[in-house]
């Protein structure tokens, strides 16, 4: 069968309209999210006692087990709730997993392949943003957003403080891949998805989703380059009509971080592992030709695809 990116509008007209959909989907996540604190404080404090959850507020890292604690308020508290909320609102509420989460598998493989190469070659591309967004000046009434990053970026330094090669791969399986799993079911699934029958086109669902899964993150100074991988992972999916073209772009971009903070730390590399000025003008504007030039293949291999002839039993002919 043919892959088609999203299906006809018709189908969701049977469906409640969009606007609906999006405020209800919202709904369930704000309660998933409540109740996964809840349940993830409550094994913290069965665990390791009220003490220890109160240092997680004052980010006291000295209090003993902190860190196994905030591993588990992110999994129970962020991470499942991410997960579970579009894998419900897809199944119980619009009843239609296919549309709203396409788990198909019947994409070109070559598209992993591409995927790969703009993912690391768009690295100067993001640097560049990056580099941009951190001459942004915030207004005075928003000076807590630079308080709170620093706070982020020092829980995730600790999240990242890996002591052996089993540490590395756990926080590759972990923030690398279900990570990557979790948030695409929620933002290129189900939110682009809605985005898209509620407005009809295509590249304003992407644009609508990559904002709001940058600013979901709540980092001021990586919104833009957060913005463009966004983006990137919306045109993957829209594109190959499958969820699994962005999960895996998601994944090379959470494990690298992983594996080359790793491999900081091993002192396998040396220099700042935050150093944003790798790269130059000229590798800016190749990085930016090359990878334009690498999502139209993506587009073409799509869409030769989809121009497939089909046989008599709807299978396409290869």
């Amino acid at each position: 069968m043919i892959n088609t990116p999203y299906k006809q509008l018709e189908k969701g007209d049977k469906q409640m309209h969009p606007g609906l959909q999006f405020l209800t989907f919202i709904g369930i996540f704000v309660l998933v999210f409540l109740a996964g604190n809840l349940i993830g404080s409550g094994i913290v404090i069965g665990l390791y006692g009220m003490k220890t959850l109160a240092s997680l507020a004052s980010l006291d890292m000295t209090v003993p087990h902190f860190m196994a604690s905030i591993w588990i308020i992110q999994t129970a508290g962020t991470t499942l709730p991410i997960l579970l909320s579009p894998l419900f609102f897809a199944w119980v509420i619009v009843r239609d997993v296919p549309d709203y989460i396409k788990p198909t598998f019947r994409f070109p493989w070559t598209l992993l392949l591409i995927v790969l190469a703009v993912m690391f070659l768009s690295m100067p591309l993001i640097e560049f943003l990056s580099n941009l967004n951190q001459k942004m000046v915030l207004p005075p009434w928003l000076k807590w957003m630079k308080e709170s990053e620093a706070q982020t970026e020092k829980l995730m330094e600790g999240m990242l403080k890996m002591n052996g090669l089993w540490d590395m791969i756990s926080n590759v399986l972990f923030i690398g891949l279900f990570t990557a799993i979790a948030e695409e079911f929620m933002f290129r699934g189900v939110l682009q998805t809605i985005f898209y029958k509620w407005t009809k086109n295509i590249h304003v669902a992407i644009w609508i989703t990559a904002v709001l899964f940058s600013a979901f993150h709540m980092e001021f100074f990586g919104f833009l380059p957060r913005l463009l991988l966004g983006l990137f992972f919306g045109y993957f999916v829209a594109w190959s009509g499958s969820i699994w073209t962005g999960v895996w772009a998601h994944f090379i971009n959470n494990a690298t971080i992983v594996i080359v903070t790793y491999l900081f730390q091993q002192k396998v590399f040396t220099g700042d592992v935050n150093n944003q000025h790798v790269f130059n003008n000229i590798a800016y504007v190749i990085s930016l030709a090359v990878t334009a030039t690498l999502l139209i293949i993506y587009k073409k291999v799509t869409d030769s695809r989809k121009q497939q002839p089909l046989l008599s039993n709807g299978e396409e002919l290869d």
